[in-house]
């Protein structure tokens, strides 16, 4: 029902937790994107197209679950920003002058690590701030934002490829990104969060964002 979605944007931390995600999601290049330009730079056949996913899909098998136990001890904010950060890398070796098996295992590599560094995280990162009878909605809710704003910057950035070709497109999407994290790790600050009274007067930070009003 649309008042319940109502109701958990109504909760100021995942207000901006989705926030974060739109941002970021409409500022990422699809994959589809990212293994074309992969294959035109290095211009290996067509055939072994399909197998690019499952490279970015084994970084992903290995690393995901190390990425989560960092994401336990240091707060789930770092991991996630820094699997943003990660992708940014891979758009700047589609840039860079590298080519042949560099160019492949670095690009597959940071693909690999942004998904392990993001999937599980981001659901992670929100559920603390979600009623526990809804939190599966609040999740769908996260998820549908984040894929309608990477589906707008599929179609923008093929626009943009179209109009001005790929060198232009893709340091666009690079700058977008940048200025995406820098967005989104301000509304994922930590905050400071005062002591209860008659304990110490002294303020502590929290690693994720807070649940009052901003």
């Amino acid at each position: 029902p649309r008042e319940r979605a109502r109701d958990l944007l109504r909760v100021p931390a995942f207000r901006r937790i989705l926030a974060a995600a739109t941002v970021l999601g409409a500022a990422t290049v699809g994959d589809a994107f990212v293994y074309l330009l992969l294959q035109r730079r290095i211009g290996f056949a067509e055939s072994w197209f399909p197998l690019l996913p499952l490279g970015a899909a084994a970084v992903y098998l290995l690393l995901a679950v190390a990425v989560g136990r960092i994401g336990d001890r240091v707060g789930r904010r770092v991991p996630f920003l820094a699997g943003h950060a990660a992708l940014v890398g891979a758009y700047g070796l589609l840039l860079a002058p590298v080519g042949g098996a560099p160019l492949l295992v670095g690009v597959l590599l940071l693909v690999g690590v942004f998904y392990a560094a993001t999937d599980g995280v981001l659901m992670a990162l929100a559920g603390p701030f979600l009623p526990a009878a809804r939190r599966a909605s609040g999740m769908a809710v996260l998820q549908t934002g984040q894929a309608l704003s990477r589906l707008l910057a599929a179609a923008g950035f093929g626009a943009a490829w179209t109009w001005w070709g790929t060198t232009a497109a893709l340091t666009a999407a690079v700058l977008a990104l940048c200025t995406a994290l820098g967005v989104a790790a301000l509304l994922l600050r930590p905050l400071e969060t005062r002591r209860s009274e008659g304990s110490p007067a002294t303020n502590s930070r929290t690693d994720e964002p807070s649940s009052e009003a901003p």
